[in-house]
């Protein structure tokens, strides 16, 4: 069983491309991945990022799916960083027929400002929600956004439970979608676009510092349990649980992720 990041570089090795492969690794796949961003980072600061070229993007996932295309069926996007990597991304996933789970990672979101003002980042932030829209969400698998993301994609303040169910449904005209609870007490809403079910899924916050990477790992094990043949509602419950353990085990600011083999 083979799964494909395509994602940012974490040098820390908490979040990013790193955290996904540790993630693979744990549910016993072969990770393949390509870089759209390197970052100068570690759990509590982003000090700069470089995005990688258009050209070269294309090329690490073409290389992949020359010796590997029959076997990928799945796979994760983390940060893309621009209009026009997420553009070449949602070309490539249709291209080679991969369904992804997106984990909408906005630029600045983790850390720091990236030495940005303000409203620059505003700006970013919302022409990223836009070309995920357009480029992206409408080809996935499901859409994995926190709160903070959630609230850029719909255009919904998220203050309660209430609003994130909002959100949902308002994302859910574009795709599937679970808001991540870390920042609700822990209530993460799930939105089913195919049944147009809404859940709500209570898992329990642990008091620790060991958050690094949380919503890469849920993308990655969404994955992960998505090649292993699960359903999409079980891959979210296996998933949640997944990450709980990796936060309960993690050390150093970041997770551990869990081996499990079913």
């Amino acid at each position: 069983m083979i799964g494909i990041s395509i994602a940012g570089f974490d040098p820390s090795g908490g979040a990013g491309i790193i955290a996904d492969m540790k993630t693979f690794s744990a549910l016993e796949i072969h990770g393949t991945a390509a870089i759209t961003a390197l970052t100068a980072q570690n759990p509590t600061k982003v000090f700069s990022l470089m995005p990688i070229s258009i050209e070269y993007i294309e090329e690490q996932i073409d290389s992949i799916f020359d010796e590997y295309g029959e076997y990928i069926s799945y796979g994760k996007t983390g940060m893309l960083y621009s209009t026009e990597i997420i553009k070449t991304v949602g070309k490539k996933i249709k291209e080679y027929n991969i369904k992804v789970v997106v984990d909408p990672v906005m630029v600045a979101s983790a850390g720091g400002s990236l030495l940005k003002e303000r409203e620059e980042i505003k700006n970013m932030k919302e022409e990223i929600a836009t070309s995920l829209k357009k480029y992206l969400l409408p080809h996935c698998l499901i859409a994995t956004p926190n709160i903070h993301e959630a609230e850029i994609i719909s255009g919904i303040k998220i203050n309660n439970t209430n609003n994130a169910i909002e959100a949902a449904y308002k994302i859910g005209e574009i795709s599937n979608v679970i808001i991540t609870g870390g920042h609700l007490d822990g209530i993460n809403t799930f939105f089913n676009k195919s049944t147009e079910e809404i859940k709500t899924i209570k898992k329990p916050l642990i008091e620790t510092s060991n958050v690094h990477g949380t919503g890469c790992s849920f993308s990655a094990a969404l994955a992960g349990y998505s090649i292993k043949g699960n359903n999409l509602t079980t891959s979210i419950e296996k998933s949640l649980d997944f990450v709980e353990l990796a936060v309960k085990k993690g050390k150093y600011g970041t997770l551990k992720q869990p081996y499990i083999s079913d």
